[in-house]
């Protein structure tokens, strides 16, 4: 029964990522266009990088090749976001003003799982190859390459820091049932993820360092970026990794949660 589910939400998931890729290339100019915007973007997210290992060999205790790797993630990490995630959720907001979200909740599938497949940006593939050559840039610079042990524990906590970004914009649009507009919270979440281009050691000593326990416990930036780039380092402690994984879980659990009493309390704009 459970596989004949999980296969029937495959075939779904097909079909949207079919649709988006169709609806984008009908306009081949501007997914192109997208393109080279995005690896624009990809250089100027690097500059302030450079700027700062230009006058100094460490960060921190970083050097400019692992604070490398770091941004590589925040990069892939940034795709996954934008082309996958906030295109589909950005939507739910307008549907419940307008009640359009009733359309959704009257097909026999799971509402989450349809709001979170309606929409792809296909373009973003671009950042994801942009991120890759950050990674190849950055172990060149540091004469190795990551262990397979390495690899496999870096690939389980992006599928942590993926659940992550996923769940706490399921956060935001939940508050949507409540509050109606959630642009300030969509804007302060932007702000917030573009911090995690930077290892989260730098924000050791900033704010005697409340900062970086802002953004390792109440935001997790640090179980995104920072300790990804670790794990393909070599230098994540078991421990940390196993407490990431685990927290990227119970996170994720306390959305669905949240998203569920929320959809409880939907009544239609239209009704």
């Amino acid at each position: 029964m459970m596989s004949t589910s999980i296969r029937r939400y495959l075939r779904l998931l097909h079909v949207q990522l079919r649709m988006s890729a169709t609806t984008a290339m009908q306009y081949r100019t501007e997914f192109l266009l997208k393109g080279m915007m995005s690896l624009f973007w990809l250089a100027i997210t690097i500059a302030p990088l450079a700027v700062v290992y230009g006058q100094r060999p460490s960060v921190r205790g970083w050097s400019y090749a692992e604070a490398l790797v770091v941004l590589g993630w925040f990069s892939l990490l940034k795709a996954v976001l934008e082309g996958a995630v906030t295109p589909s959720l950005t939507a739910v907001v307008e549907g419940v003003r307008t009640g359009a979200l009733d359309f959704v909740l009257l097909k026999p599938a799971d509402p989450q799982f349809l709001v979170s497949t309606a929409k792809f940006e296909p373009w973003r593939v671009i950042d994801v190859l942009g991120a890759v050559g950050i990674f190849s840039y950055a172990f060149h610079r540091l004469g190795r390459w990551p262990r397979v042990p390495d690899l496999l524990v870096a690939a389980a906590l992006l599928v942590m820091a993926i659940l992550l970004l996923y769940s706490i914009w399921i956060l935001v649009v939940s508050a949507a049932f409540w509050v109606v507009k959630v642009d300030n919270l969509s804007y302060l979440f932007g702000s917030l993820f573009d911090a995690g281009r930077w290892p989260i050691d730098v924000f050791r000593g900033v704010f005697r360092g409340a900062l970086r326990f802002t953004f390792t416990f109440i935001f997790p930036l640090a179980l995104m970026t920072t300790y990804p780039a670790q794990a393909l380092l070599g230098t994540l402690a078991p421990t940390t990794a196993l407490l990431a994984l685990g927290g990227g879980v119970v996170f994720a659990a306390v959305a669905r949660q949240v998203w569920k009493r929320a959809l409880a309390m939907y009544t239609s704009a239209s009704s």
